[in-house]
């Protein structure tokens, strides 16, 4: 059973910068496809980053792109955001994703099979 663990979430001024870190258990190589996801209170889930771990092809919403940078450590089984010049419309819980076999679009939600239990960023203007 495959389980994703967040932490880094928490306050920062606009401006400022966090780093969330996903780490993967129950499963000895990482996920084909893994993504961050955020959700603000009263909206849909969205995308934020997601990255092919073969070939590390990474892809990002326009609304964080030139701020934010997925990454990811194999040794570690762990994925990355590193968050930059946060905005205050960037607060929201964040949630990393996973598959193995992502059989839809890399921005799709409902696609990912594996979900961790959300981090919360809180921007300050």
């Amino acid at each position: 059973q495959v389980q994703l663990v967040e932490s880094g979430g928490g306050s920062a001024q606009a401006g400022g910068s966090l780093r969330l870190s996903c780490q993967v258990f129950g499963h000895t190589t990482m996920p084909l496809w893994m993504g961050w996801f955020r959700q603000a209170p009263g909206k849909e889930r969205e995308v934020v980053a997601v990255i092919y771990t073969p070939v590390d092809s990474t892809y990002y919403a326009d609304s964080v792109k030139g701020r934010f940078t997925i990454s990811r450590d194999n040794a570690k089984n762990t994925l990355y955001l590193q968050m930059n010049n946060l905005k205050a419309e960037d607060t929201a819980n964040n949630f990393c994703a996973a598959d193995y076999s992502l059989r839809g679009s890399w921005y799709e939600a409902s696609k990912y099979k594996y979900w961790g239990q959300g981090t919360q960023v809180t921007v300050s203007s």
